[in-house]
């Protein structure tokens, strides 16, 4: 996909920053209390068992740290908003190293030495550096809004693999449902068909006549977690819709084939 053209929202750094260390902290006491049985049960994620993806979350996290200590690219290869479509080129060196990550050490050891990282790099770090990435060169704050992208959607997969309740920081679960829902404003352009997802997000999309005033006459609302569910491919749109969870008016707010939008 070509770079976006939507102009992306501001996200206020030291937030995302506590997010991120937040969100990974709920992420690491609920792995703490796992047992040998619950870490070898099967997940959504392909073949991964828990174990894989504790791991995995504890690599994406690390990501972050290690992106600080390497040398800052030349060039600003990837925008923000470009990220959720350069997703599904990557799984299979994804899920590669996610299996040597997991072999470094037992899940509660790679989650007790990411956090001990991300801890001591995150807090004052520059937004405006420009960091590798596995696509291409981008802006550390922007980089750091994924992870949380990343931190909430795997913490919802843990959380089906294994029955725990596990805490969403708030502005961990408001940046990752801002940042998917303005992917869909980008791969569906329009004012056609308002999307809301309170407390979080309203964004306009598919073409078609734009309404200026008034109740528009195509909306789509859900909950943060159920749209995070439906962009990622972890629910399927006429489910979701059949048991009330999407609400939907208007002829050209069907949007089942614009779904999922990572790969």
């Amino acid at each position: 996909m070509p770079p976006a053209a939507k102009r992306p929202r501001s996200y206020d750094h030291a937030k995302v920053v506590a997010a991120v260390l937040a969100q990974f902290s709920h992420v690491r006491a609920a792995v703490g209390r796992l047992t040998p049985e619950q870490l070898a049960l099967p997940t959504r994620l392909g073949e991964w068992t828990v174990r894989e993806l504790c791991a995995h979350i504890a690599m994406v996290a690390q990501l972050a740290a290690e992106s600080l200590e390497r040398p800052e690219p030349r060039t600003r290869d990837l925008a923000l908003l470009d990220w959720p479509f350069a997703t599904s080129t990557a799984a299979s060196a994804v899920d590669e190293d996610t299996r040597s990550f997991a072999g470094l050490g037992e899940a509660d050891e790679l989650c007790a030495r990411t956090a001990e990282r991300i801890g001591a790099l995150l807090p004052g770090s520059p937004a405006d550096r420009l960091v590798p990435t596995r696509f291409g060169g981008m802006r550390f704050g922007d980089y750091l809004v994924t992870r949380t992208v990343e931190l909430v959607v795997h913490t919802d997969d843990l959380a089906a693999a294994t029955g725990l309740e596990i805490p969403y920081d708030r502005q961990a679960l408001a940046a990752c449902t801002r940042l998917l829902a303005d992917a869909l404003a980008v791969k569906a352009p329009g004012g056609s068909t308002e999307v809301r997802i309170p407390p979080f997000a309203v964004v306009q999309c598919i073409e078609g006549p734009r309404h200026t005033r008034g109740t528009p006459p195509n909306t789509v609302e859900t909950d943060p977690l159920t749209w995070v569910r439906l962009a990622t491919g972890r629910a399927v749109w006429q489910e979701e819709r059949d048991a009330a969870r999407v609400r939907v008016r208007g002829e050209r707010a069907d949007l089942g084939p614009l779904l999922p939008l990572l790969g």
